[in-house]
């Protein structure tokens, strides 16, 4: 079976969500989210939750045995090391389980999304990295409106990712998710067209 696997990677308040809709409804894409994924893994009894709560303490797990991200949060975000530490645990097993589901998968087309592919080289998995961009005023106002951001928080997260240009060197497109749905559809579709890739 042919095979084709996209990474889809971007800033906070991109629009990445919005892709992924018309990836699953247009191309019939199988879906994996990192963030997802990582949710997963740090449920109750998931395989990176014992790890973390060996590293930071058992206070951070709930009663079920998952990782309580909101007590976890404060933790790794006021010490670097602490938060490099999460992600040496967490960012390895989340790479294996989406190899994992490559593998196990039947879908001809697969969509890996995550902030930080270029970071953790998914181009070791991935066909191609798309980068979908949003100018930064675009992104500030629908982290306002979608999740309730005031523009310090928005621009605090936005100046921790990569860096428009750092995204662009490391991706093999650019998808501009800045005007309306329709203009992102029709910029994706010319996309997936020069690959051979129909609805």
């Amino acid at each position: 079976m042919k095979r084709w696997i996209l990474g889809l990677t971007g800033g906070v308040g991109c629009g990445k969500s919005t892709v992924l809709d018309v990836l699953r409804k247009e191309y019939q894409a199988q879906v994996i989210e990192a963030d997802r994924v990582a949710h997963e893994l740090m449920g109750p009894n998931g395989k990176c939750s014992q790890e973390i709560a060996r590293a930071f303490g058992t206070e951070i797990l709930t009663e079920e045995g998952a990782v309580d991200r909101a007590k976890l949060a404060p933790i790794v975000f006021a010490d670097e090391e602490k938060r490099r530490l999460l992600n040496r645990l967490v960012h390895p097993a989340v790479k294996q389980e989406i190899r994992k589901r490559i593998r196990e998968s039947q879908a001809s087309l697969i969509v890996i999304e995550a902030a930080l592919l270029l970071e953790e080289h998914y181009e070791e998995i991935c066909d191609e990295i798309w980068y979908v961009y949003a100018d930064r005023e675009t992104r500030i106002r629908r982290l306002e409106i979608s999740r309730g951001y005031s523009r310090e928080r928005a621009l605090s997260i936005m100046d921790s990712q990569l860096t428009e240009e750092e995204f662009r060197a490391g991706c093999q497109a650019v998808l501009d998710n800045s005007g309306t749905p329709q203009q992102t559809e029709t910029a994706l579709a010319k996309l997936m067209r020069e690959r051979d890739i129909r609805p």
